[in-house]
């Protein structure tokens, strides 16, 4: 056994070390003294030197207690680490409706970045041009879903228009509800026409790969020219083509 081993080699070597300090105390007695009986006195005094070496040798493996290993602190993570937890936290409970139609908006989009899109029927609850003269009221359930889809595409909305005060009202109204409160719709990207070719030409001009619309007529004629349109219709467009989705309301379509 190693421990065993350990053990006889000490003790051979105080053996060694006990009849070399014999022989050393023996000479130093004999010069001294000049006495017969010197060698055994040095063999005593030899023997004593060796026993006190023996005992201070053997000494701190027997009785010595060991002090405690102190105990290390946990370790402090790195302020990366600590980073990296945050950012992989969950969103509160709270967001996870905006988180929804955060994803719903950029798969039904499938990549367009630029959308046009018409306010009567669409943004606003009013249907005709004729009722935008006299006011204009956004629906309040759209006002979060166009935020969403002007940060991830440039967003145009435009409308056909009787006279000025329409336009008045239109801008006021869309103010009102907050929509250029973040910088991603502006004033400058509502545009008013008088006809609706004029609207037509409007969606080509700015070359849009998504057009939002409520006459089926500026759906199909921009068909060929458009990568994808939502025709806004409580009733089936009929034989629509493929590019054209058809949805009772602009929600409804991103929901």
């Amino acid at each position: 056994m190693p421990g065993l081993a350990a053990e006889q080699d000490a003790v051979s070597l105080v053996r060694r070390v006990a009849r070399a300090l014999n022989r050393r105390v023996t000479d130093i007695v004999a010069l001294l003294f000049n006495h017969k009986s010197a060698g055994s006195l040095g063999a005593v005094a030899g023997f004593a030197i060796a026993v006190v070496f023996a005992w201070r040798f053997l000494r701190p493996s027997q009785g010595r207690p060991r002090r405690p290993t102190p105990k290390r602190p946990p370790a402090t993570p790195a302020a990366g680490a600590t980073d990296s937890v945050v950012s992989d936290a969950p969103e509160p409970v709270g967001d996870s409706g905006k988180l929804v139609t955060r994803q719903i908006v950029a798969k039904r989009l499938s990549g367009c970045r630029k959308v046009t899109c018409q306010l009567l029927g669409v943004v606003f609850e009013e249907k005709t041009p004729e009722e935008l003269q006299k006011h204009a009221t956004v629906r309040p359930s759209v006002v979060e879903l166009l935020l969403e889809i002007s940060r991830h595409c440039d967003l145009y909305l435009m409308e056909t228009v009787l006279d000025d005060k329409s336009e008045e009202n239109a801008l006021s109204a869309l103010e009102s509800a907050g929509l250029f409160r973040t910088g991603g719709l502006m004033k400058e990207k509502v545009l008013f026409c008088s006809t609706e070719v004029g609207r037509t030409s409007f969606v080509r001009q700015l070359e849009a790969d998504f057009h939002i619309d409520t006459s089926l007529d500026i759906v199909s004629q921009l068909s060929r020219f458009i990568r994808c349109q939502l025709f806004i219709s409580s009733m089936e467009g009929g034989q629509l083509a493929a590019n054209i989705f058809n949805s009772p309301s602009l929600e409804q379509f991103f929901s």
